[in-house]
């Protein structure tokens, strides 16, 4: 599995220093201000303590260096890396009030993060060898979209829409709302730009023919049976990207790649994703 490229930092350091902001409150920690000396240095690591695929490494080591540029941080292991029990991800030098005062936010970070590419690598593996993509959705948590996404690449999936304006995909609701399916892939196509591609949702064989008929770039098939998806892929004939949506996990995802669908969406890779356990440990300490 290649590694994903990592995003810039300009791009993160706001929503590391939002949950920094956060956690540190009105007066800042006043628990590591209390029990440590100014003076105390420590060495530490960030390691595994179960296996997975790590993501999240650069907004961990952001939260550290925001708190104390004197913290130096060595990643070890960088995003898309699998881990087992006792890899080391990060080490830590630095003074030990910044690093403990930071190590909850880069934690939670990476543990959460670290759990979306798991989850995403899991469902890849478990689509082999079918030429079918992963990909997440925009049930995502508020504020850390961007860094869910690039988990789900760290994992070896491929990102959906990151906003609205990404994409025209029209749902059930849409289509309700707008008299048909017709109307709303008409409209749809008058109003948006050359570039903008057209996905419209269905739910069943008779929607999908409709759909084609209007020459759509992408159909969304969801909640369908693996019959039925193997029916609309003979049906689109290469003629639009089949979607699967709805349901979707490791028990059948082998049986909807087996349909020949090109991309299958999920929403709990990012929304429930349990955490990967990873947790800090002190190696030595002392005095500057």
């Amino acid at each position: 599995m290649s590694l994903p490229e990592p995003i810039a930092a300009i791009m993160v350091e706001p929503l590391v220093r939002a949950a920094l902001l956060e956690d540190l409150g009105r007066a800042g920690d006043i628990t590591s201000a209390a029990t440590i000396p100014a003076s105390i240095l420590l060495d530490g690591v960030i390691a595994a303590r179960e296996s997975g695929v790590v993501a999240g490494t650069d907004a961990a080591a952001l939260a550290f260096r925001l708190l104390d540029p004197g913290i130096s941080v060595a990643v070890e292991k960088p995003d898309g890396s699998r881990v087992s029990p006792g890899d080391i991800v990060i080490r830590l030098k630095g003074p030990a009030r910044a690093v403990l005062s930071a190590e909850r936010v880069a934690l939670n970070l990476l543990c959460h993060l670290s759990g979306v590419a798991t989850a995403t690598a899991a469902l890849v593996e478990a689509a082999r060898p079918f030429p079918v993509r992963i990909i997440c959705t925009r049930k995502t948590t508020p504020g850390l979209r961007l860094l869910e996404k690039h988990a789900v690449r760290a994992g070896g999936g491929s990102n959906h829409r990151f906003g609205l304006d990404d994409a025209v995909l029209i749902k059930d609701n849409h289509v309700a709302l707008a008299g048909g399916i017709r109307n709303a892939i008409a409209r749809s196509r008058h109003a948006a730009g050359p570039l903008v591609k057209i996905e419209v949702e269905v739910d069943t064989l008779a929607q999908l023919a409709e759909a084609l008929e209007t020459g759509v770039d992408a159909v969304l098939l969801d909640n369908m049976t693996p019959e039925q998806m193997r029916e609309a892929v003979r049906m689109v004939n290469g003629r639009a990207l089949v979607e699967a949506s709805g349901r979707i996990r490791l028990e059948n995802v082998n049986a909807v790649a087996a349909t020949g669908v090109d991309l299958i969406s999920a929403g709990w890779i990012t929304h429930s994703a349990p955490a990967l356990d990873l947790g800090l440990d002190v190696t030595s300490s002392g005095q500057f």
